[in-house]
């Protein structure tokens, strides 16, 4: 032990962290043996200087004006369902339902985060938004995954990576397990950690969340490349003959999980990197852009468009001319992974308000003002490097619900993505024949059709054809497994 604290305590003096020894007189060895493994494990003073830097002069560089080079996605690499013909839409189902047949497709789960604004600290993927079925945002997505395969025949299996962060890794094992994974074969699921980096103060020192521990946070979603390397995830794919994957984010209660139609298109257009949009109708929405800057694709948040450029419509249709709302749902093939795995992604910085440990006190401190930053990545950094670049652009009431909030909010919260699948599912009984489901408006408007039913609304004309509904109605599927 005392050979390992002199090579670390040298390590840390020499880049003036050393306060992070500070109590180390007043620690037991099992903290001692904590500390000391959590500095070897997930501290590299000289790496982290050197991010700090970079993402400060990021930081607090001028940004170019983005405004008069923006340019929206060619027509020829963007493709909006709604306008789509149906013809269309069926021959890009049926490729990537061929894709998914043969086993060459697999789904990316970014479900690092705890549902802290939902007042749980829990993984979001086990949040019960009360729908009829208690099913949790993880089921949900499970049993998509479990009805895509039987659409789509065969033996083909879509292998499911979940990339979870310290925080939750271990809690969404142990879920999976309790639920057996959802009826999907545990070796079909497979884990893994995104990276987490340390939290520094304003002047880049460490801050300490316990007197034995280090103080961190995930590197972002734009960590998942890095990761699927060092886990050898890459490697893996390779082996099991996975060439495309769909990554997306665990709180869009209305996914499509390895959407065909998107897999389908991206295949077609023969893409190395694509990306699912929404159309963005109000200027002043939260949501980034993606669109085409001096000839490469990227997200440009909403904060960095100016009034004029947010306003700006077409001409012909009215639309705004920057609407391809980005909401965290991409296509990848391997190879492009491959390639750009090592790329060093830009850090951005998060001013944030941290819990620490004062080390002159030995007080647990709760700021009540950002006192540090937390440096991410955002996994559409990797845009502008693609080849081939393509965007499918869905229905946001079919394809995007966001839960973010506590009701308490009034949108992106339990309540507004309840109606969002209800409304949803609605649809879909009337489009299959239903003569009458109660009106939306009626305060007991409840009306869910579970995954393993159908995944997109197909194949419920034997339930709906000719039925009158009373709400509220649960429809659910064979072999079904609910929530207690």
């Amino acid at each position: 032990m005392s050979e390992r604290y002199a090579t670390i305590a040298e390590q840390l003096a020499k880049w003036h962290q050393d306060h992070l020894l500070a109590f180390w007189d007043v620690l037991s060895e099992q903290q001692r043996t904590t500390l000391l493994d959590s500095l070897s494990d997930s501290v590299d003073c000289g790496a982290l200087d050197e991010a700090f830097r970079r993402a400060m002069a990021t930081a607090t560089s001028t940004k170019e004006d983005l405004n008069e080079l923006l340019k929206p996605l060619a027509r020829e690499r963007y493709l909006s369902v709604a306008e789509a013909k149906e013809a269309e839409l069926e021959n890009l189902r049926q490729i990537g339902l061929e894709q998914i047949r043969a086993g060459r497709v697999g789904v990316i789960l970014l479900a690092g985060g705890q549902g802290t604004r939902l007042g749980s600290s829990a993984p979001k993927g086990t949040y019960n938004v009360q729908l009829p079925s208690g099913k949790s945002l993880f089921q949900l997505q499970a049993e998509r995954i479990r009805k895509l395969q039987q659409l789509a025949g065969g033996d083909g299996r879509i292998h499911w990576y979940i990339m979870t962060s310290e925080h939750t890794h271990t809690e969404t094992l142990d879920y999976f397990r309790e639920n057996d994974y959802f009826g999907l074969p545990g070796e079909q699921v497979r884990m893994f950690r995104q990276r987490s980096v340390p939290c520094v103060d304003f002047e880049g020192r460490i801050l300490l969340d316990e007197k034995w521990k280090v103080s961190t946070a995930p590197d972002g979603n734009g960590g998942i490349y890095r990761a699927l390397k060092d886990e050898g995830i890459l490697d893996e794919l390779e082996r099991t003959g996975v060439q495309y994957l769909h990554a997306h984010s665990v709180d869009n209660i209305l996914i499509k999980v390895a959407d065909p139609v998107f897999i389908g298109y991206c295949v077609r257009k023969e893409a190395d990197c694509g990306v699912k949009v929404i159309e963005k109708v109000q200027p002043d929405e939260a949501v980034g852009v993606v669109c085409e800057v001096k000839g490469k694709y990227q997200v440009v948040e909403y904060s960095e468009l100016s009034s004029e450029t947010a306003n700006r419509r077409n001409p012909t249709d009215g639309k705004l001319t920057f609407n391809a709302g980005n909401i965290c749902n991409h296509f990848f093939t391997i190879s492009f992974l491959r390639r750009i795995a090592d790329t060093q992604m830009p850090l951005h910085v998060a001013k944030k308000k941290i819990p620490y440990i004062d080390t002159a006190t030995g007080e647990r401190v709760k700021p009540n003002a950002p006192n540090g930053i937390k440096m991410e990545k955002f996994i559409f950094d990797v845009f502008p490097l693609a080849e081939r670049f393509v965007a499918l652009e869905g229905r946001r009431e079919e394809e995007f619900s966001a839960l973010k909030n506590a009701d308490s909010a009034g949108i992106d919260c339990p309540s507004s993505v309840r109606g969002d699948i209800y409304r949803l599912h609605r649809k879909w009984l009337i489009k299959a024949g239903a003569v009458e489901v109660l009106d939306a408006a009626d305060a007991s408007f409840d009306c869910e059709i579970s995954p393993l039913l159908s995944y997109a609304g197909e194949g419920l004309e034997l339930a709906a054809s000719g039925q009158s509904f009373r709400c509220p109605v649960h429809l659910t599927g064979t072999d079904e497994r609910l929530a207690d």
